[in-house]
């Protein structure tokens, strides 16, 4: 499962368009939910939609793992940091990914724990 993160933070970290829906075709299943205190989205279309408004919040800045992953039946569940690369993060969350059979992410449910005033 600690792939499942990484390959989920690589589809948050893909400013290009074209790459960040390969990562979504390729890691993310057709009817995927994704929410948050800010998003409530369902379908790859919509959650490339929310990863480019937050890039567009947040330009620059990238998502990284912080902690260990924790994981069982098809769940994973992590802290993230959002920041400039190398720094310290400046939005913390904390998010768990549900697969399904075949290892792509179908649901994830997101929590803020740090967010700049």
């Amino acid at each position: 499962m600690d792939t499942i993160v990484t390959r989920y933070l690589a589809t948050w970290n893909a400013t290009d368009p074209a790459v960040r829906d390969e990562l979504l075709a390729a890691h993310w299943t057709q009817d995927c939910v994704y929410v948050d205190p800010l998003a409530d989205v369902a379908g790859r279309p919509a959650v490339g939609a929310t990863i480019a408004a937050v890039q567009g919040q947040f330009p620059g800045f990238v998502f990284s793992q912080v902690g260990e992953v924790d994981t069982h039946h098809g769940q994973a569940r992590f802290q993230w940091g959002l920041g400039p690369a190398g720094e310290e993060p400046v939005v913390i969350g904390f998010d768990v990914v549900v697969t399904d059979d075949d290892q792509r992410i179908r649901d994830v449910r997101g929590f803020l724990d740090r967010v700049p005033g």
